[in-house]
């Protein structure tokens, strides 16, 4: 007798889908919800519509995640209306075995870390893809102030990086804030938290893109085999 056919593994836009919806487990009744950026938060976001009338609203990282919540009915408050959020959801473009991340490859880093500071705890929801043992194969990105920018790639060449202004149309691209952004690569980030204190005090940096002082308090991981959490309390 032919034994029955395994089902297909998810795909890694199911495997987004998935950790979106977990993520509502950890959404509590009546709270504002601080929302991320990109394409898995978009799932999470869609997921999030569907409890829209057991929450209070949402603070958003970026024009478009408020975009897109408020087209599904949830209302978006300013973050400064809000003293402290219970929760941040979002995703990582890497995470690390200690919930270090590297975040910003959809421009929103520095809004990102706005809302990630106000809340009490931050739940990243991510494919497998995504999980790494050392940050710093994805292209590091940093928010600097645009006159800043040449100075600031001669500073990463001398850790051993190559820096590039990011474009979009073939123009420097400009993030919500105004400001441009400079992808790094060629860095092995062990250091995670010593490299984000030194990298932030230099002049005409926003910020940069690695999130180690406001890591990561729970991983939802999406895999084959389903959703795993990652616990780094």
């Amino acid at each position: 007798m032919n034994s029955p056919a395994s089902a297909p593994a998810p795909s890694q836009d199911e495997q987004k889908a998935q950790v979106g919806r977990a993520a509502l487990a950890h959404v509590g009744r009546g709270d504002i919800v601080g929302v991320g950026t990109g394409s898995t938060v978009n799932k999470f976001i869609d997921a999030l519509a569907t409890i829209k009338d057991d929450i209070r609203g949402a603070v958003s990282s970026s024009v478009a995640s408020t975009e897109r919540l408020r087209a599904l009915g949830i209302p978006v408050f300013d973050s400064n209306e809000v003293e402290e959020l219970a929760v941040y959801i979002d995703g990582a473009d890497e995470i690390d075995g200690r919930g270090y991340m590297i975040k910003g490859g959809g421009a929103a880093l520095t809004r990102e870390k706005i809302v990630a500071a106000q809340s009490r705890r931050f739940i990243c929801i991510a494919d497998a893809s995504k999980r790494v043992n050392t940050l710093g194969a994805f292209p590091l990105p940093v928010e600097v102030i645009p006159m800043a920018a040449r100075r600031v790639i001669r500073q990463f060449a001398r850790l051993g990086g190559v820096a590039q202004v990011r474009e979009k149309d073939g123009v420097a691209l400009v993030t919500d804030n105004g400001q441009h952004i400079i992808d790094v690569t060629g860095l092995r980030i062990t250091d995670p938290l010593g490299f984000e204190s030194e990298v932030n005090q230099w002049p005409g940096v926003v910020t940069v893109g690695v999130f180690a002082h406001q890591r990561a308090n729970i991983c939802l991981l999406g895999t084959a085999s389903g959703v795993q959490t990652l616990r780094f309390d």
